[in-house]
């Protein structure tokens, strides 16, 4: 099969989809992998080092598009890629189609076969594409939001973890997932106070046994997430449906009560978000505030650390990419229920149940096409 690998247009994108070594990987599998020139440069990996690795190397990315048989990548394709789309691509990234109405329309009219990395799910339930990057991810909102709280980017001027004689800032999570625990770790680890909430009891019994006195665990609904936020000076949103809109947990009335300068990361915002008041920023312009708060709301956080989230996506991806490659995907998805949970869109049909229910689309079976 022909492979692509192109470099990522998004706004501060600097992780690539495939590194030397997964070229090394596909090559060795009797592939065929053609990487656009300077894709892994914002992750430290230079041409030479594809080159040597197996792979074609292509100045215009246009070619790769026509000429492969997959295309893997990082993060969705925005509107000037597709045109680029073609009958029967298998495209293989992260594309969180339910806050997405035109790519999701732009796949189905470009007949392209989406394997989506955030729906890949395993007989345990585990999200095994999704879970390096909700690591990352999960780590990073304490970093930045410990950052935004500082009086000059509009925050309350407060330290995390405080001094003695000072108090500490107090850190709600609304969340308790793969996401939720990395900034849990970090925020306990930072020496704040920590309120974590989610809705499965056996979740909060979990974390509860790993951080002990550490953290206060609450079940979450309205009324505790309300009075929560009131004394917050940080807040995580790490709520997650696989593959559909998030719920908006963090509602607008709840800014009204939250002190001036307390600071909301909405890690959810690539579904969507989980605040009502919450919309897409970038690495270049992350935060806006909104009734005193300060809403962080960057679509591709690991983007900011490019060499570890590759390394840490690609060592996830790389399996199931070699299974699609090696069989096909119809075959792929015979033998892996696994597979079939990340088709999202199959030749103009609508595969993924979570996104044609955000989308108010027909829903059809992978299986009943393959």
């Amino acid at each position: 099969m022909k492979i692509g690998c192109v470099k990522e247009i998004k706004n501060n994108e600097f992780r690539v989809g495939l590194t030397p070594d997964n070229v090394c990987a596909y090559i060795a599998a009797g592939h065929h992998v053609y990487v656009e020139m300077g894709a892994g440069v914002g992750s430290g990996f230079s041409d030479n080092e594809y080159v040597n690795a197996g792979a074609s190397l292509i100045e215009d990315p246009a070619d790769i598009w026509r000429l492969v048989d997959m295309m893997v990548k990082v993060k969705e394709p925005l509107e000037e890629e597709y045109p680029l789309f073609h009958d029967g691509l298998i495209l293989y990234t992260y594309l969180h189609l339910a806050a997405d109405k035109q790519q999701t329309d732009a796949l189905l009219k470009g007949k392209v076969r989406a394997v989506a990395y955030e729906t890949i799910q395993e007989a345990d339930r585990s999200l095994p594409c999704l879970a390096p990057m909700s690591q990352i991810a999960g780590r990073l909102s304490i970093q930045e939001g410990a950052k935004y709280l500082e009086k000059r980017f509009g925050g309350e001027g407060i330290l995390l973890a405080g001094v003695p004689g000072t108090p500490k800032a107090n850190v709600v999570i609304l969340g308790g997932g793969t996401v939720g625990m990395n900034a849990c770790k970090i925020a306990v680890g930072m020496g704040a106070n920590v309120t974590i909430l989610d809705v499965n009891l056996k979740r909060l019994e979990e974390l509860d046994n790993m951080f002990g006195a550490h953290i206060q665990t609450l079940v979450s609904n309205d009324s505790n997430v309300e009075r929560v936020l009131r004394d917050a000076d940080l807040v995580i949103g790490s709520v997650l449906i696989p593959g559909g809109s998030t719920p908006k947990l963090f509602k607008a009335k709840y800014l009204k009560s939250m002190k001036e300068g307390a600071v909301f990361v909405d890690v959810a915002i690539d579904q969507g978000g989980c605040g009502e008041s919450s919309h897409v920023t970038t690495h270049d312009d992350p935060v806006f505030i909104q009734e005193g708060v300060v809403h962080y709301c960057v679509g591709n956080m690991p983007g900011a650390v490019p060499r570890t989230s590759t390394i840490a996506l690609t060592n996830a991806t790389l399996r199931y990419g070699l299974q699609i490659a090696g069989a096909g995907l119809e075959e792929a998805c015979r033998n892996s229920d696994v597979i079939c949970s990340g088709v999202n869109t199959f030749d103009g049909k609508l595969t993924c149940k979570n996104v044609a229910l955000a989308h108010g689309y027909e829903y059809t079976d992978i299986k009943s096409l393959i």
